[in-house]
């Protein structure tokens, strides 16, 4: 049985015209939603008003009811996460056996030490060593005064 053939150029055009249609129905809601927040302050600065008038009258009335104020339903920004504190880091050579287990550390323009007493405790132990590089946290100085 064969199957009809895709044009994909159709679909592609009918993708995007469902876009441009979706995309409409959210600028439309966005300005409803807009206009509505607007009507609401309106609202809002006249009922303050009246308050600010019926607090007078209220003095003399007691009975007269006031008008409930409509909250807003606007979203609290979220907090940012903080970002985790850097620390530096240092480059070490470190010479290792054949378990990666680190038998040494030298400062970083100390490689020919490191390559030395490599070799040596390889001659030594007949086990293999090695140098490789390792980053280590480095310390923070604290200045007096």
């Amino acid at each position: 049985m064969a199957r009809r053939i895709l044009n994909r150029k159709e679909l592609r055009a009918d993708y995007e015209a469902a876009e441009r249609a979706k995309a409409e129905e959210e600028e439309l809601e966005e300005e409803s939603d807009e206009e509505e927040d607007e009507d609401e302050d309106e609202e809002e600065e006249e009922d303050e008003d009246l308050e600010a008038e019926s607090d007078d009258d209220d003095l003399d009335d007691d009975e007269a009811p006031r008008k409930k104020k409509k909250k807003s339903l606007k979203t609290k920004a979220k907090p940012r996460p903080r970002t985790p504190k850097v620390t530096r880091m240092r480059v070490v050579w470190g010479v290792f056996n054949n378990s990666n287990q680190r038998v040494a550390t030298f400062d970083y323009p100390k490689r020919r030490e490191a390559d030395e007493l490599a070799a040596k405790l390889t001659a030594e132990k007949k086990n293999t060593h090695f140098v490789q590089p390792v980053k280590e946290p480095m310390e923070e100085k604290k200045d007096k005064g």
